[in-house]
């Protein structure tokens, strides 16, 4: 069937950008334009000749404009079929007309519930029930009807209206439902979650997820993959998905990742620390008296794999670190802090090569709120898991070794622990004070993660502290440690050979503490 001319609209928006110029044009191709509240008084203040919605149906707006549009004399004219003669008939019996075209945005329940201080009233009051109604029905009958929920498609419409003698094509029908869909699929699931996590439900029998794009990358972990980013609606908690971007270029998957992962480590602690980043696994980390000193710190980790590494600062980033940056071979792709200071972002962007390619994120370091849980997709689903928020401190810590560990080795221990948390397991993290000095990530076996950390402390080694994200299942990585010089451990204990383990580093005068805590990261 030839798609219907637009001959009757319906405008109903919140948000008015570009209504005006819409209901212009609808008006220019003869389109009679009904329409409600708000809207019809902006409309008729342009100049416009609106029909109000309560002539169309007998009634008026009632309940404070809660009821409006919910009447079958609206929803008929929408959902009528016009290949369906007894569609067309019952429309006429009761002296309904057509509506060819719908644009509708709803309420701000997602701007409303995020707002300091808000009530539950205010926020109940926000969720809309026409609105969705209005286009839930629009774009199941796409077939005959169009259905704008976005402002950035009037312009397009109109244009092809002009061009397209009144009419609509199918694609575009089909299109403008899928968005519909999609925006009151995200609508309600904005208002599930906030309604669960008022509950504190945070895994209820049905769980739906809703974000909004926010760039679309160039390519995905490999160039052979797409890719975009996306926020969650309803995002309360701090991070990189909203981040703003201060310079350099777009930011990729990988990009993405790595920034996720250094911010993740570095706003764990509240001494001005920073963690250097390659390929999700923290390389080097530390914390020191300024940003400056600990970067300088945290990049001694591990130099060779600092070279195009992700940079995270949980205090600004000034002057020096910029300098710290500049100086010799260095080059990272990207930093993110809380905030940049202006003469330190003009130097880090001029001087060095790479600078102008340099991306610099900035976000909010807040405490995350206490209802998150973390999400990860698998084959036909996904798993939900709240987050690993534990921290180990001095007095979690049992000693099981003839020797105890000294006040500085049980600093350096709970710093190695809270680094080794955001390493790939099997996890082994050597540390030297506050600082990194080998990194042992994502190995299969515990002893080679071991042997891999002593690789990359070298002489380091000596004099060191371990932590390991979960028991020794054998003494031999104990063995290889403190044969390499590690004066102290941690471990979670747990294994059945724990024993073995302890003797080992009895044997080498070296210090151990169980925490009876894992901290896996698969």
């Amino acid at each position: 069937m030839t798609a219907p001319r637009i001959e009757r609209a319906l405008l109903s928006v919140h948000d008015k950008r570009g209504i005006v110029d819409l209901a212009r044009g609808l008006a220019a191709l003869r389109v009679e334009i009904l329409s409600t509240g708000g809207t019809r008084r902006a409309l008729q203040e342009a100049g416009l000749a609106v029909r109000e919605v309560s002539e169309v149906t007998g009634f008026p707006e009632m309940l404070d404009g809660r009821v409006k549009t919910l009447h079958p004399k609206i929803h008929a004219g929408i959902l009528a079929r016009r290949d369906l003669p007894a569609h067309a008939a019952a429309l006429e019996a009761q002296g309904i007309g057509w509506i060819d075209l719908l644009a509708v945005n709803l309420h701000p329940f997602e701007a409303t519930v995020s707002r300091p201080g808000v009530s539950r009233d205010e926020a109940i009051e926000q969720i809309d029930i026409g609105g969705p109604s209005l286009l839930r029905a629009a774009a199941k009958n796409h077939g005959f009807v169009a259905s704008l929920v976005d402002s950035d498609d009037y312009g397009p419409l109109l244009e092809e209206l002009r061009t397209n003698d009144g009419r609509i094509s199918e694609p575009t029908r089909r299109r403008l439902a899928a968005k519909a869909f999609r925006a009151t699929a995200a609508y309600d699931a904005a208002i599930a979650a906030w309604l669960s996590h008022e509950q504190g439900d945070r895994f209820p029998d049905f769980c739906s997820f809703a974000g909004r794009r926010v760039a679309s990358l160039r390519y995905g972990e490999n160039p052979h993959q797409e890719a975009a980013l996306y926020r969650a609606v309803l995002a309360s908690e701090p991070g990189v998905a909203g981040g703003e971007v201060l310079g350099g270029k777009p930011l990729s998957y990988n990009n993405l990742l790595d920034l996720d992962a250094a911010f993740g480590l570095v706003r764990e602690f509240a001494d001005p620390a920073a963690v250097v980043v390659k390929h999700g696994n923290p390389c080097g980390a530390a914390c020191s008296q300024s940003p400056a000193a600990a970067l300088a710190s945290a990049w001694e980790g591990d130099p060779v794999s600092a070279f195009g590494s992700v940079i995270g600062l949980n205090q600004p980033f000034d002057r020096e670190c910029a300098d710290f940056l500049c100086s010799e071979s260095r080059f990272v792709e990207a930093v993110v802090a809380p905030a940049f200071a202006s003469d330190a972002l003009q130097a880090v962007t001029t001087k060095p090569k790479w600078g102008q390619n340099l991306r610099s994120v900035r976000t909010s370091f807040d405490p995350p709120p206490p209802s998150r849980v973390d999400l990860r997709p698998i084959s036909g689903g996904f798993l939900l898991q709240t987050p690993d928020d534990r921290v180990e401190t001095a007095s979690d810590l049992k000693v099981v070794t003839k020797r105890a560990p000294t006040p500085a080795e049980v600093d350096a221990l709970l710093f190695a622990a809270t680094v080794a948390k955001h390493v790939r397991s099997n996890a082994i993290v050597l540390a030297r004070g506050r600082t990194v000095v080998g990194v042992g990530a994502g190995q299969m076996s515990r002893v080679d993660a071991v042997r891999l950390a002593i690789a990359k402390a070298g002489p380091r080694t000596k004099g060191s502290v371990l932590a390991s994200d979960a028991f020794f299942p054998f003494p031999d990585g104990v063995e290889e440690a403190v044969a390499a010089g590690v004066a102290a451990i941690l471990q979670p204990g747990g294994s059945v050979r724990d024993a073995e383990s302890i003797a080992a580093a009895d044997r080498a005068g070296a210090a151990m503490v169980l925490t009876g805590v894992r901290h896996f990261r698969h």
